[in-house]
């Protein structure tokens, strides 16, 4: 058995002090390539085990190859997942003698001297602190970072699919250049539809020089092109109407039982909470605008409570211990396959029962997005990972960090730093002059070092928003006295009101009493009713998928997810159906006129291919370019003879989307590069080629078009 190769110590404590049979398969499949110091992509459900995977054979090689420091970093996309892992982490450190230690914005700054005294052998942290650490005056970074032998990457699939991902390469390469030597790689994740590629990802520079492998419990995982059988589950679809309908149904059904409800914004979190507590169920909140504090407090008495609910966006998503769930429900629906298999992942923990999942569509689109979403389940697919195209930003925001970090850099060496990583590499030249034209660099001597224009954007509070790559809208801090209790839009403080100004915030109303603009803090009083929730977003709409938004034409053109349907959406589907026959084809497109003489493509391509495709077509559709996830607008004037012309040979010439200026505010460090490069960086984004040029091959119906 490979459990025998670890060392002799973990394996007393794994059968005695937790009292494990044995490991289970993932863990046993782990030992010898990380022993061996591979690189590695662990791939399991929820509660797979796979920080044990990962960290067992790490320890061992701690021991057995006697490291000495700071040894192997353990990196987690959210503080909250860190502060629940260290109990564990340090629980099986201190089996060999070892220490663990916890660094992230909330550690206070005392125990960060502690830690820089007294190096843990292992460090629990960010990307974001891990990148304050290296740009710190404060912190000896040959000294900590010397001795790095291997990093723990958890939930790596949520790091690679945005702009953290290309920070957290970067740091990882920066991190082996002081350490002198590889550094071994271990992602942990959930089920993703292209292991191998997030694997290839994730070793950056390293990829092709020494083995990798992904490491699963049994069988591979379904892949977005394999259909396999569906993933064992109860799942059961409801359509309920209204957020007050769904509280109802929430508080009459599973009474008695531990409920995690999943929502898909803030906004709704706070106004299904209010209602839940309305009806008289313990309810508990969790979103990113609550404070750490009151997001602590919810979290663990919901751990302790059995007849209660927390009701939660994606922050409760990843691997946060939350006790001993019976059930989840998701109002409508997730943006992927991903999501739904990380929630539904959530259940299914005690012996005897089983993984299960409610749906309560909330109206139309939220049923269908639900059921297509359920197809695709049931088929297996699982989207791929793909990190986001051409992240100039965080090349320059990088640039800017090494010069902070090693105060002058060689301007023919910068590129040695990231081992010749793409596209932290030569490619990245026309960037460093444009830094140097604006001022955010200064050259002498042959050395680059910060310039006045990086003091002036960046340089407040010692350039801490340097180490975060996203633009968070401006917020105010809700205070009842002086405890915290969250953040709020700013727009809710500034709209006219009649009476008292009301917000709703951790499922409570309150009344605001004082606004302190220039600090952002808003004081507020409990009140008995009322008040609202509202966040504003930044950046460009996300939108749908091609694959979901087809598979919602499927549900549409007759097919019935592969879970129980209530007699209401059963009912509901049935209706919709019957409204979408001028809509949806099953041997193309649709072209048809509206009521009100609009003119509309209904593709069903997903927001990023029709974002494409009305770049493309730009002659053909409306000057105000409107399009969402299923339809585009074209010119009301419009005549089939024109459209055929237009389409003939676009599938040759596809464009990428237009990019308004003020989306540039959602890019942060965007000012960092030439507008045109900052253009062409959103607009990769928002491209999706391909599926356009599906769209456009094939035939379009024309139901009303003369």
């Amino acid at each position: 058995m490979s459990a025998d190769l670890l060392h002799p110590v973990v394996l007393h404590h794994i059968v005695n002090s937790l009292q494990w049979p044995a490991l289970r398969p993932l863990q046993e499949a782990a030992v010898e390539p990380l022993l061996h110091g591979h690189d590695a992509l662990l791939l399991a459900p929820t509660a797979g085990g796979k920080t044990e995977a990962a960290v067992f054979p790490l320890l061992s090689r701690m021991a057995q190859e006697n490291w000495h420091g700071t040894t192997v970093l353990y990196v987690c996309p959210l503080k909250a997942l860190l502060n629940n892992l260290l109990p564990r982490i340090e629980q099986y450190a201190s089996w060999l003698g070892r220490r663990a230690a916890l660094w992230h914005g909330d550690v206070t700054t005392s125990r960060r001297r502690r830690i820089l005294r007294e190096r843990p052998d292992v460090l629990l942290t960010t990307p974001e602190s891990l990148e304050s650490m290296l740009v710190s005056v404060n912190v000896d970074h040959a000294e900590f970072f010397g001795q790095l032998r291997a990093i723990v990457v958890d939930e790596v699939h949520a790091f690679a699919a945005d702009d953290r991902g290309w920070h957290l390469l970067a740091v990882l390469e920066r991190l082996g250049k002081v350490a002198s030597r590889p550094v071994q790689r271990v992602g942990l994740s959930a089920t993703v539809g292209n292991p191998d590629e997030l694997l290839h990802w994730l070793q950056g520079s390293g990829r092709g020089e020494h083995p990798a492998r992904v490491i699963t419990p049994d069988l591979p995982p379904p892949t977005a092109t394999a259909t396999p059988a569906r993933p064992p589950g109860e799942v059961e679809l409801d359509y309920v109407g209204s957020v007050d309908n769904a509280a109802r149904v929430i508080a009459g059904l599973h009474r008695g039982e531990k409920r995690l409800v999943f929502c898909d914004s803030r906004a709704l979190v706070e106004e299904l909470g209010q209602k839940l507590r309305g009806h008289g169920v313990t309810t508990f909140l969790s979103h990113a605008s609550l404070s750490a504090e009151e997001r602590r407090r919810a979290e663990e008495a919901f751990a302790q409570e059995r007849d209660c609910v927390i009701v939660s966006t994606s922050t409760l998503e990843l691997g946060i211990d939350v006790g001993d769930l019976d059930r989840v429900v998701q109002i409508n629906a997730p943006r992927t396959v991903a999501a739904f298999l990380q929630r539904i992942g959530r259940t299914g923990r005690r012996p005897g029962s089983s993984r299960n999942c409610l749906f309560l569509a909330l109206d139309d689109p939220g049923l269908l997005r639900s059921a297509g979403l359920l197809n695709l389940w049931g088929r297996g697919w699982v989207e791929a990972v793909v990190p986001p195209p051409e992240p100039r930003h965080i090349v320059a925001q990088q640039l800017l960090a090494l010069c902070l970090q090693q105060q002058r850099v060689g301007d023919r060496l910068w590129q040695d730093e990231w081992n010749g990583l793409a596209p932290f590499d030569g490619s990245a030249d026309v960037i460093v002059r444009h830094l140097l034209e604006q001022g955010y660099l200064e050259s002498d001597g042959g050395m680059l070092f910060i310039g006045p224009e990086a003091e002036l954007r960046f340089g407040r509070q010692h350039f801490m928003g340097m180490t975060a790559v996203f633009a968070a809208p401006p917020q105010f801090t809700v205070l009842a006295g002086r405890t915290e209790i969250g953040r709020t839009d700013p727009a809710l403080l500034t709209e006219k009101v009649q009476g008292p100004r009301l917000l709703l915030l951790a499922g409570r109303s309150w009344r605001v009493t004082y606004i302190d603009w220039s600090r952002r803090r808003c004081f507020v009083e409990s009140a008995d009713a009322g008040g609202k929730a509202l966040w504003m977003t930044s950046g460009a709409p996300e939108g749908l998928s091609h694959p979901l938004v087809r598979a919602m034409r499927g549900v549409l053109l007759g097919e019935d997810p592969p879970v129980s349907l209530t007699h209401r959406a059963a009912g509901r589907l049935k209706e919709m159906r019957h409204g979408a026959v001028s809509v949806v084809h099953p041997g193309g497109t649709v072209v048809a006129r509206t009521v009100n003489e609009n003119l509309y493509w209904w593709t069903w391509a997903g927001f990023r291919a029709n974002a494409t495709l009305t770049a493309t077509l730009d002659d053909l559709v409306d000057p105000a370019q409107s399009y969402d996830d299923i339809r585009i607008r074209l010119r009301a004037d419009l005549t089939r003879e024109q459209w055929l012309a237009g389409v003939a040979d676009a599938v040759e010439r596809i464009c990428l989307p237009d990019i308004d200026d003020k989306a540039l505010a959602g890019l942060k460090f965007s000012i960092a590069l030439p507008t045109r490069l900052a253009v062409a960086t959103l607009a990769a984004r928002l491209a999706e080629v391909d599926f356009a040029a599906t769209v456009l091959r094939e035939p379009a119906r024309f139901t009303s078009l003369g």
